[in-house]
């Protein structure tokens, strides 16, 4: 009946969600999902149970007895041993063992408890032959043999030998009080330790009732965080334009966004090339007319300077010879007088201003934005296509997580968890009621281990009263004769200890063989094969129970042995607190593939992108008026400008000479002639040439509005030569851009239309996917953590092994200690109380012989 119970709890907690058909065949994926979704965190009951135990100090002792067992019992774990054994005692070997294999098995068990075995029949020695050495001990002493008589000889060394004895019984005592004080510990400490076994006990039990009431709300919530995958594909779904749209949009954008900016630069070419011939035209102006100045100036004082040259002073016969050279030299120099750069002689461009000014009445830029704002609507264009996609996929979510929500409904998880409850409420109460009966039993053993302590205490105290007697009334000038009262009461005492030991010694090692046998073995078949997990090992022997059973787990709850599930894999994956779903490998066994086929809703919304057809021919990137702009700009005769001509004048100086060099040379050369009215005149010329200079020349070269006409005008005039360089092929390539970006988008576009549907469809199942897989990961990782089961396996084995088995053996162990002692105890109370009691006869001392007789 708990089986099917089990099973029922199983398959509530399996079938609760649409992860498991997907577990099982999980669907091909091509591209992981853009966006990761949050889930949280499945909530976690949390398991109070601490399966741990530290014995403190009284651990010291357990590490004692193991040791002592591991002299008894070196030999390794007999698991082929066990294995034959339990084989046989399950009867997966029907027939007998044949002779010889059974003499083998026999050999190998009492090969393995050599050790046992040897301890044991020394105990059975011990027990026998102490009662009957006891007998005929008594036996002897009444016939005043073997110490009965009550005289004594005295020697010399009397003393040195009461010394000995003394101290000899009284370390056997105390190390026999060590040993009933090692069993007391053992003895309190598992009473104390089965009262805390009770809470230990309850936190188990209250796991297993978290653990049935927290499976609901963790699957519950497994089913809720469904519209955390639901929103977001709604959400992109009503997003598409942005999402899908934008991401064609870009990757349309990689060759239509170049195509519109260069058309874009070419507008802007057209405005620079107006602005740099209306530069042009300005600053040609003003420097024809300063050059126009300068140049009639200059010619004036050429002129006169001419004339005045060609005075007689300078070509008479009679003029001395360094004048007429003088006079040639400045004659020669006149050729000089001319300005350098004449912007006169330069042509205008007003032509090709007007003709750029008439391309400019097309507004070219208007009709780029118009260009930009058609590509930049895809998005909106693809919406509007998707709109009947999008609410076929919202209708989709609707049925998928109708069916999520009343999927649960079908199976009985609730009732299965609530039967479940309260089998762990009745087992609960049957424990409980247990509790008045173990504690009376647990009294019983205690009064009976306190009772077998007393007789170890009540020869204790004969000996240490009989030791504190002897040593206190002992006089040692008195004969044995006349002893003291209380030297003869610490010699009595010790006989009375003897006589106690003979008859409570044999009963305490026979407590002491059988529980010796009983914990030894049980610590070394049990517990220390659970925690070296040889334990398991043998109970997942296959066919051990059943010989048709690979593993008996699966081939009892499922019926299909070859699942490989062990009791080592469940309890490891319990202890690492994994989920019920992963320890018992439920999904190889339930397969809901057919109840919960997430796949068709995944098929139909594939479908539906994949019949997604989407038109981009209504994007126009550049019209016709554009384009007939670009070809006449092409046309204005820019190109046609004498660019180097105007590079050449702007490059060269005001003047061919610098004036005021000039004025001051011809000044010294007139101060070399004779004065007269020709050094006059040519000193008056100089002057000129100097006005010229401050008046005309030096504000050409420093004044800022000539400044920067020839700076305009060498900017402008190189503006235009780069603009203009190669122009009508610059266009051609302006235009086949844009030809071929309009060709990509109205002709060639399917094929990234199609790549970035599929990968948008790819990001919406991509969600599903990841819900079923979080699904997935939380059934096998933290849904219906089983770490309680691992808890009450690892509670037994404290109580087991810890609280009962090592308090035991440590038991046997301090009792043992004291058994075996009591044999010195014996023969040195024996001995020593010759010392203590009062005689009835001694030896005379003659002292004519000088010795004892």
């Amino acid at each position: 009946m708990w089986k099917t119970g089990l099973l029922l709890l199983f398959w509530g907690l399996l079938t609760s969600s649409e992860l498991q058909q997907e577990a099982t065949k999980p669907e091909p994926r091509n591209q992981p999902p853009s966006g990761k979704l949050d889930f949280g965190y499945v909530p976690q009951g949390v398991y109070k149970t601490l399966a741990y135990y530290e014995p403190g100090v009284i651990g010291i002792l357990f590490h004692m007895v193991h040791a002592f067992l591991y002299v008894v019992q070196p030999n390794p774990f007999p698991e082929d041993l066990v294995v034959k054994v339990a084989k046989d005692k399950f009867g997966a070997i029907q027939s007998e063992y044949q002779k010889p294999e059974n003499i083998v098995l026999t050999l190998q068990a009492i090969y393995y408890e050599t050790g046992f075995m040897v301890c044991a029949v020394l105990g059975l020695l011990f027990m026998v032959l102490l009662p009957l050495v006891g007998l005929f001990f008594c036996l002897c002493r009444c016939c005043e043999n073997c110490g009965g008589e009550m005289h004594q000889r005295q020697r010399k060394n009397a003393e040195c030998q009461r010394g000995l004895l003394t101290t000899l019984l009284f370390a056997t005592s105390l190390i026999i009080t060590a040993g009933v004080l090692c069993a007391y510990a053992a003895n309190q400490n598992l009473s104390s330790q089965l009262k805390g076994m009770k809470s230990l006990v309850s936190s188990n039990l209250k796991d297993l009732q978290t653990f049935a009431n927290e499976t609901p709300t963790q699957i519950d919530y497994l089913i809720a965080q469904y519209a955390t995958a639901k929103y977001t594909v709604i959400s992109d779904l009503d997003n598409v334009g942005p999402l899908l749209g934008g991401n064609i949009h870009v990757e349309l954008g990689t060759e239509v966004c170049p195509a519109l900016d260069g058309v874009l630069r070419m507008a802007g070419a057209m405005r620079e090339t107006k602005e740099a011939l209306e530069n042009v035209s300005v600053s040609l102006e003003v420097l024809q007319e300063a050059t126009g100045k300068l140049h009639f100036n200059l010619s004036l004082v050429r002129s006169s300077l001419n004339r005045t040259l060609n005075d007689p002073g300078c070509s008479d016969e009679d003029s001395d010879a360094t004048t007429a050279q003088l006079c040639r030299s400045i004659h020669s120099s006149l050729a000089q007088l001319h300005v350098s750069a004449n912007f006169t002689r330069l042509p205008d461009v007003n032509n090709q201003l007007e003709s750029v000014n008439q391309v400019l009445k097309t507004d070219l830029s208007n009709i780029i934005q118009k260009g930009f704002s058609s590509f930049n609507g895809t998005p909106g264009m693809v919406s509007d296509q998707m709109r009947t996609v999008v609410e076929g996929a919202r209708g989709m979510l609707d049925v998928i997580s109708t069916n999520i929500s009343s999927f649960s409904k079908v199976f009985p998880l609730h009732s299965s968890l609530a039967n479940f409850t309260n089998f762990i409420s009745h087992t609960q109460s049957k424990i409980e009621d247990s509790y008045p009966e173990i504690d009376q039993i647990d009294f019983y053993r205690w009064i009976c281990c306190i009772g077998l302590c007393c007789m170890v205490v009540l020869i204790l105290a004969f000996n240490f009263l009989a030791i504190l007697c002897g040593t206190m009334g002992y006089d040692k000038h008195a004969s044995p004769t006349t002893r003291g009262c209380v030297s003869n009461t610490g010699g009595t005492l010790l006989m009375a200890g003897v006589g106690f030991s003979f008859l409570f010694s044999w009963i305490l090692m026979g407590v002491v063989t059988a529980t010796f046998l009983v914990g030894g073995n049980l610590e070394k078949l049990v517990c220390e094969p659970f925690h070296t997990k040889q334990l398991f090992k043998v109970l997942d022997t296959p066919h051990l129970v059943n010989p048709e059973w690979r593993n008996f787990i699966p081939g009892y709850m499922y019926n299909d042995s070859d699942l490989d599930l062990t009791v080592e894999s469940f309890y490891s994956n319990c202890k690492n607190n994994r989920s019920l779903y992963s320890a018992m490998r439920l999904d190889k066994v339930f397969n809901v593939t057919t109840l919960l086929n997430s796949s068709l809703y995944t098929k139909e919304v594939v479908k539906m992108f994949d019949s997604v057809k989407i038109d981009l021919r209504g994007i126009v990137l550049l019209e016709s008026e554009g384009k007939q702009s670009l070809i006449d700009f092409s046309e204005t005769g820019v190109a046609e400008i004498n660019y180097a001509a105007y590079l050449e004048e702007v490059n060269k100086g005001v003047t061919q000479v610098d004036l005021l060099s000039y004025a001051n040379e011809l000044e010294a050369q007139t101060d070399l002639m004779p004065k007269g009215p020709l050094q006059t005149s040519l000193k008056g010329h100089a002057n000129s040439l100097r006005q010229i200079h401050s008046q005309l020349v030096i504000p050409m070269e420093q004044a800022m509005k000539y400044v920067r006409a020839r700076s305009t005008l060498n900017q402008s005039i190189r503006l235009l030569e780069r603009t203009a360089s190669d122009l009508p092929n610059k266009i051609t390539d302006v235009l086949k851009s844009i030809e071929a970006a309009q060709y990509l988008i109205s002709q060639n576009a399917t094929h990234v239309v199609i790549q970035e549907t599929e990968k948008y469809k790819q990001t919406i199942v991509g969600y599903f996917r990841q819900y079923i897989e979080w699904v997935r990961t939380s059934l096998t990782m933290e849904v219906a953590a089983c770490k309680p089961f691992s808890n009450i396996v690892d509670t037994v084995e404290i109580v087991a092994c810890s609280f009962l088995v090592d308090s035991l053996n440590t038991f046997w162990f301090g009792l043992g200690c004291c058994a075996l002692f009591l044999l010195p105890s014996i023969i040195l109370s024996v001995k020593l109380a010759k010392f203590y009691r009062r005689m009835d006869t001694e030896d005379v001392y003659d002292e004519a012989i000088g010795n004892w007789n």
